[in-house]
C-alpha cells in the first residue's frame, strides 16, 4: 500500500472488481468482460492496482505479462509486462494519480522479472502520453487503426532491466 495526500495505492481485491468494470465503463470506449478482469487479477495481481479516494476506487491499473520479441533488441524473446488498460475517474485526471498507479504497476511487473514493459495509447490522448513520456516510455512505432473506432495508437515501451 502507497498513500499520495488522501489517495491510497494498492492490490486490487476480487470486491474492487465491480469498482474496477464500473470505472472502466464510465471512463473508456474499450471494455472487457467480467471474466477478462477476474483472470487478469488472478495472473497478476501485483501489477493490477487500484486507487482510492474517500473510501471509493477510483482508479486502476492492470498489467499482464507477455513473451515476444523485445521492442529494444533486434533480437530476441522477453519476458514484457504489457499495460492493458488504465483508468481514472474524470474528476481524478492530472492529480498525479495515474502516475502513483503506473509505478506500483511497475514495480509489480520488476518483482516478476519482465525486461520491458509496453503499452498502446491513442494518438489524440495527449496527457496520457506526456505521462509515459515523464516515465520515461519510448514511442516505438504507430498502429493503424488499432481502435474499433479507427483512431491510430503509439505503441510506447520502457526497459525494465
Amino acid at each position: 500500500m502507497r498513500k499520495s495526500g488522501d489517495y491510497i495505492f494498492y492490490r486490487c481485491g476480487q470486491g474492487d472488481l465491480s469498482s474496477v468494470i464500473e470505472i472502466n465503463l464510465n471512463s473508456l470506449p474499450e471494455h472487457y468482460t467480467e471474466y477478462f478482469f477476474e483472470s487478469i487479477l488472478k495472473e497478476l495481481p501485483e501489477a493490477f492496482i487500484v486507487a482510492e479516494f474517500g473510501g471509493n476506487i477510483i482508479g486502476y491499473v492492470m498489467c499482464k505479462i507477455e513473451f515476444g520479441f523485445s521492442n529494444f533488441r533486434k533480437l530476441g524473446f522477453v519476458k514484457k509486462g504489457h499495460v492493458v488498460s488504465i483508468a481514472i475517474l474524470e474528476e481524478h485526471r492530472g492529480k498525479k494519480v495515474g502516475t502513483f498507479l503506473m509505478e506500483e504497476a511497475m514495480n509489480g511487473l520488476v518483482a516478476r522479472r519482465t525486461e520491458e514493459v509496453y503499452l498502446e495509447v491513442r494518438v489524440s490522448n495527449y496527457a496520457a502520453i506526456k505521462m509515459y513520456e515523464k516515465l520515461n516510455f519510448k514511442v516505438k512505432s504507430r498502429l493503424k487503426s488499432y481502435y474499433r473506432d479507427g483512431e491510430d495508437a503509439y505503441l510506447m515501451a520502457l526497459e525494465l532491466l
